[in-house]
């Protein structure tokens, strides 16, 4: 369902990711040194994306911006805590996936997944192109139904795999990111994204079809 990355653009992530790292340690030393706008620089370095991670999980805007919000504050007050061990972004990440599954585990939301947004980020391309394909000849009266059979598929998963979906094929991250975000191990990771895209190509496929 997805393309294995292209060893050259993994190589490429990992050094912009290299570069990130580096920027994020001198300004949390500068905010444990006491500038505290410095933090403000990290908030709005990843605010667009932890915003994005949750809305994609709460499919509520309001819900989202309470939720980054909430993200940061807590990041904030925690960031003595953070010992380098890992990416800030992947600490900051861990955060916003832990306080959304509580949110959607007290408030039982379901996922609403929009078919604009998957097909912009080229997510899932054997599936982004089918969908593209459809919508091209028959847009707009299938975008309605379209929309709605793939909310449909998405909703059928449970929390634990769409995060998972989320953050390997919105926000791009690696296996081993994502098992460091969820504090599970890579052949967990692996084994959840494949069933993930098994049940979605399955609930799919006969629309597809």
């Amino acid at each position: 369902m997805v393309s294995d990355r292209s060893t050259a653009a993994a190589a490429g992530v990992q050094t912009g990711k290299v570069g990130l790292a580096d920027s994020d340690a001198r300004l949390i030393e500068s905010v444990r040194s006491g500038n505290i706008a410095a933090f403000d620089q990290l908030v709005n370095k990843y605010k667009q994306r932890i915003f994005a991670i949750i809305y994609n999980m709460t499919s509520n805007r309001e819900d989202a911006a309470d939720l980054t919000q909430d993200c940061f504050i807590k990041a904030f007050r925690s960031l003595d805590r953070f010992k380098g061990r890992s990416h800030f972004f992947t600490w900051l990440y861990r955060i916003a996936v832990n306080a959304t599954l509580s949110h959607i585990k007290r408030n039982r939301y379901r996922r609403f997944f929009s078919f604009e947004n998957l097909n912009e980020e080229g997510v899932s391309p054997d599936l982004a192109e089918a969908l593209a394909s459809k919508m091209q000849t028959e847009r707009p009266v299938m975008l309605g139904e379209l929309q709605e059979k793939l909310n449909e598929a998405l909703q059928s998963l449970s929390p634990k795999h769409r995060t998972v979906v989320v953050l390997f094929e919105i926000e791009g991250l690696s296996h081993e990111e994502i098992s460091e975000v969820l504090h599970t191990s890579v052949g967990t990771v692996r084994s959840r994204l494949h069933y993930a895209k098994r049940q979605l190509q399955a609930s799919l496929q006969p629309y597809l079809g």
